[in-house]
């Protein structure tokens, strides 16, 4: 394991270096103007721990600020701003990626406990990343996630992003006006998610490109696709997406209605815990079909159950219910033999773009799987060159390695 450097520090660091200069610049009795104070440090939000990554050259801000959780209350989040040693020492970068992290499982899988292996390269571009743990990861740990909830993960991401400017501002960073807003898997409904909210509620806010990859724009009809074809590559997430809507809309459908054994006895352990990664959990439930752990009744698309819930993932539906701004530059990509998120979330919301006038750059292809790596999986690493060689254009600088 690669050595890190653990260099603790807090937002109150810098404060008085800066207040020392407040002094009257004058003694004349008429001489009213004086040095204005320094900015006071942004409320709400402080920089929890520094972290430096030396074979990275890369440094992590692990932070708290506030935002909402799915209910809409205030709730306090945490997020990660990483960025390159060469950007620390001039304070000055070529803007903003806000990279929306994968699906995640186990509780240390989130950016401020050190998953951030993708930001740390991705600062390679010399844009500051910006990534937020979402509802039920790091300071809010306790809490069941939000898993797939797209208003409220894009939630997060925007404040977090919101926050970040506020507190590198404060500690003297500059910034050339780009911002890139990126994600594969959940991380690309966020990041879709994250396009609708700016379009409905932050006309200050321009996005340079959105780059959103095998994401789950369209939740029924996942759902619809899933049980026709009783098949998925990643039972885990099926279970996941399930429980989270069945919680925080306050469906009550009991676990017995919804789950079969072992897994009924298990949910606990192998899902809720955060103990296990996603591939840890499919292995646990050593199953490959969705009629091997759902009920009779959740495999009925017209059960009253069954109903109740798409309704519920329709509150999250990207491809509908929504009108984007029109200056919306989007790449859109995803895997045509993906058996985890299928490829109709990309062609519906494409579809959905179209009719209100957005092109968005399609790319839909069989990118491959192997042996360890199914589709879906495989996907991601093209998305990720795909990422790279679309910024770097905008950028005019060289692609870098992220591999």
């Amino acid at each position: 394991m690669k050595t890190q450097s653990f260099v603790r520090t807090t937002i109150f660091a810098t404060t008085f270096a800066f207040a020392a200069v407040a002094l009257f610049s004058s003694c004349q009795k008429d001489d009213e103007t004086t040095t204005p104070q320094p900015p006071a440090p942004p409320q709400g939000m402080y920089i929890a721990d520094t972290v430096h990554y030396a074979d990275k050259g890369a440094t992590a801000y692990n932070f708290v600020y506030t935002s909402t959780d799915p209910y809409g209350q205030p709730v306090q989040l945490s997020a990660a701003i990483v960025l390159a040693d060469s950007v620390v020492e001039k304070r000055h970068s070529r803007g903003f990626m806000l990279y929306n992290h994968i699906s995640v499982f186990r509780a240390d899988e989130c950016p401020t406990r050190g998953a951030n292996d993708i930001e740390k390269k991705m600062v390679g571009s010399g844009l500051i990343t910006v990534s937020a743990d979402y509802y039920g990861f790091g300071v809010s740990e306790q809490y069941g996630q939000a898993y797939c909830f797209a208003d409220a993960n894009a939630q997060a991401s925007i404040d977090a992003l919101l926050a970040a400017k506020k507190l590198l501002a404060w500690h003297g960073y500059t910034w050339d006006d780009n911002l890139f807003v990126c994600g594969y898997s959940q991380a690309g409904q966020t990041a879709m998610g994250v396009v609708k909210l700016v379009a409905e509620n932050y006309p200050d806010l321009h996005i340079t490109l959105a780059i959103a990859g095998g994401g789950i724009y369209d939740l029924p009809a996942t759902y619809n696709y899933m049980v026709t074809t009783d098949s998925t590559d990643q039972p885990g997430t099926v279970v996941q997406v399930i429980l989270a809507y069945n919680n925080i809309y306050n469906l009550g459908i009991p676990r017995s209605d919804m789950f079969r054994e072992p897994l009924l006895s298990h949910i606990d352990e192998w899902v809720l815990s955060k103990r296990y990664r996603r591939v840890q959990v499919d292995s646990l439930m050593g199953v490959s079909r969705l009629s091997q752990f759902l009920t009779t009744d959740m495999m009925d698309l017209n059960s009253e159950n069954s109903q109740r819930l798409i309704a519920a993932f329709d509150h999250s539906n990207l491809c509908k219910g929504w009108t984007p701004r029109g200056d919306e530059n989007l790449v859109l990509f995803h895997s045509s033999t993906d058996n985890t998120v299928p490829p109709v979330n990309t062609e519906n919301l494409n579809q959905f773009l179209l009719q209100n006038g957005v092109q968005a750059e399609l790319v839909i292809n069989d990118f491959g799987s192997t042996p360890e790596s199914d589709a879906h999986t495989t996907g991601a690493m093209w998305f990720a060159i795909l990422a790279v060689n679309r910024i770097s254009g905008i950028l005019h600088i060289k692609p870098w390695s992220i591999i």
